[in-house]
């Protein structure tokens, strides 16, 4: 019997690697275990080759495993790729016949996914079904769940598209238990988990829909159009305005204009796409304009792999426009808190009157985990813009209003007589242009000193563990909270603590004081070639770090690759 399972689905774009593993993850919730899925894709419709990894346990799982237990190659190119990633008592799935392979390999379970496709199917369409039908074998539980989850899937197919489908999975299932009698994959199921499935992508979208976002603007850049085709998706039923825009300039204009007039508002791209954003990005910073934007990294410079991930763009976020002028940044290194995080990112844009960004990336984006339902009541959308019955009293309006917070009042246009001067230079309190060097100095101030001091008593506080004991601390942001999570749970570390920051930004300078005092053997574990988070923590703290384990290959950190890294620092 297993405690765990790490399954790879392997193939050709469009094959439907996505369509088994988003069946097998509803299965295996549907029998008592916690899961982890993630999507290694090429940016090509068809060729190269993909591979859908799901990871199963009886406890919480945070991150991938480096080796796979089960394989299923549906192509050829496939068994070879894929060989050196195996776990030590693990196999590969193949159909032997098809890719023309002959002779004894002990990785190898031949299983005729073709044959028995069109024997059922009366194609080779119905492989998919197959496999599941051939994983779900291997493990010994029921195949009710398969059977229900498959009627699920094609519902609004006919009765015998649905039937077709049942007795490939049936064949596939049937194989397995009667040519594969070892028990090393076998599984005990438990009580069915009432969770949500989701990934970052998701979370952050039904977020957004949460905060009361009522308009949405972007061009698609891989990882984030998802948020993109999420936010549409719910769009009519929760009158949200959906644009997708010729380009991310005009996307983040837009979302400026919609602020301006009142209404909630974001944007999301990838770090090429908020290149272009930057100069807007300045724009709200001058006009006082709340506004959320969502950075879903990739690595780069330039088109860098375009499906892949990366942590490289903190630098560019921190210091990204011309001049000088107050925003937050987040970086949710959990499903749950990308949720929570979007919500709080469109109640500080606004009550400040600043850009909140939030900064993921594709391994977050693309990553599904079944997670507890939302508690809607741990954080409420908060308006502060002068009321419609209140606006219509106000007299003598300033937009720019001088005030000890920084925070001018804001109103919407059309809700009070007077009439509102918005300028992308600087200006008095009423938005009138000037030159005047004493209203600059008050101004730079009000946009500036006063927002962050105030902000500085906002921050998400970064998330630690077992800091009490630790003498082997990690820190890391965003995507790599699961990774660090897992390995200090590991059997062994029991001295080994680590730090996540939610926040970098401003940073949470007291808190890490306090957290990191007398401490040493600290590693930074980051997705990018500069130790960028490393350097960060420099510049605000003068704490300087032993090491800086970098991955920067466009692959996540797995829990096998972060503790090989480790050990090869502590040997030196």
């Amino acid at each position: 019997m297993a405690d765990e399972l790490t399954i790879k689905i392997a193939g050709e774009a469009g094959q439907g690697m996505q369509s088994i593993g988003a069946a097998l993850s509803r299965f295996f919730r549907k029998n008592g275990f916690h899961i982890f899925a993630n999507q290694d894709y090429m940016s090509r419709v068809r060729g190269g080759n993909n591979f859908f990894q799901l990871r199963i346990a009886n406890k919480p799982v945070y991150t991938l495993r480096q080796k796979a237990d089960i394989t299923v190659a549906l192509d050829k190119n496939s068994v070879t790729l894929h060989q050196n990633s195996i776990a030590e008592e693990g196999i590969i799935i193949l159909d032997k016949a098809k890719f023309n392979i002959s002779g004894e390999n002990k990785l190898f379970f031949n299983a005729p996914f073709y044959e028995l496709a069109n024997n059922t199917g009366g194609s080779d369409i119905f492989i998919n079904t197959v496999c599941s039908g051939v994983i779900v074998g291997l493990t010994g539980l029921a195949f009710d769940h398969l059977q229900e989850i498959i009627k699920d899937i094609f519902a609004d197919k006919q009765d015998d598209v649905i039937q077709k489908n049942i007795e490939a999975a049936k064949a596939g299932y049937d194989f397995a238990k009667n040519n594969f009698k070892e028990e090393k994959f076998r599984l005990n199921s438990g009580a069915a988990q009432e969770d949500l499935l989701m990934n970052g992508n998701e979370a952050i979208a039904l977020g957004a829909i949460r905060a009361g976002c009522k308009f949405y603007s972007a061009y698609p850049m891989t990882p984030s159009t998802t948020i993109m085709d999420t936010m549409a998706h719910y769009g009519k039923r929760f009158n949200i305005v959906v644009e997708q825009a010729e380009d991310e300039i005009a996307a983040i204009n837009m979302i400026i204009g919609a602020s301006f007039a009142g209404a909630r508002s974001m944007a999301a791209t990838s770090g090429g796409g908020f290149a272009l954003m930057v100069e807007g990005l300045s724009l709200a910073g001058m006009t006082e304009t709340p506004i959320v934007v969502v950075d879903a990294q990739r690595p780069a410079p330039a088109t860098g792999f375009p499906t892949r991930t990366e942590q490289a763009d903190l630098d560019f976020l921190i210091h990204a426009g011309h001049g000088e002028f107050a925003r937050v940044i987040y970086a949710p290194g959990t499903i749950e808190e990308a949720f929570y995080l979007t919500i709080k990112a469109f109640n500080i844009a606004e009550k400040y009157q600043i850009p909140v960004l939030i900064m993921t990336d594709q391994h977050l984006a693309d990553s599904y985990r079944g997670i507890e339902p939302f508690d809607l009541n741990k954080v409420k959308a908060q308006r502060y813009i002068i009321s419609k019955e209140d606006s219509k009293k106000v007299t003598s309006y300033k937009r720019y209003q001088l005030t000890e917070s920084g925070v001018s009042p804001r109103a919407v246009p059309s809700w009070i007589q007077d009439v509102i001067y918005v300028d992308s230079d600087e200006h008095n309190e009423e938005g009138h242009i000037t030159e005047d060097a004493d209203m600059r100095i008050k101004m730079v101030g009000k946009r500036f000193y006063k927002k962050i001091t105030a902000l500085s008593q906002e921050i998400e506080k970064p998330s630690a563990y077992n800091m009490a004991n630790a003498d082997t601390v990690l820190l890391g942001f965003g995507s790599t909270y699961g990774v660090m999570k897992e390995i200090c749970a590991e059997p062994g570390n029991e001295k080994f603590g680590f730090i996540h920051f939610s926040q970098v930004w401003p940073f949470p300078v007291s808190e890490v004081n306090q957290l990191l005092k007398d401490k040493k053997n600290l590693f930074t574990v980051e997705n990018n070639a500069g130790g960028q988070l490393a350097k960060l923590l420099m510049r605000e703290t003068g704490i300087k770090v032993e090491h800086s384990i970098l991955r920067y290959d466009g692959r996540p950190f797995d829990l096998d690759y972060l503790a090989g890294r480790i050990r090869e620092l502590k040997n030196k």
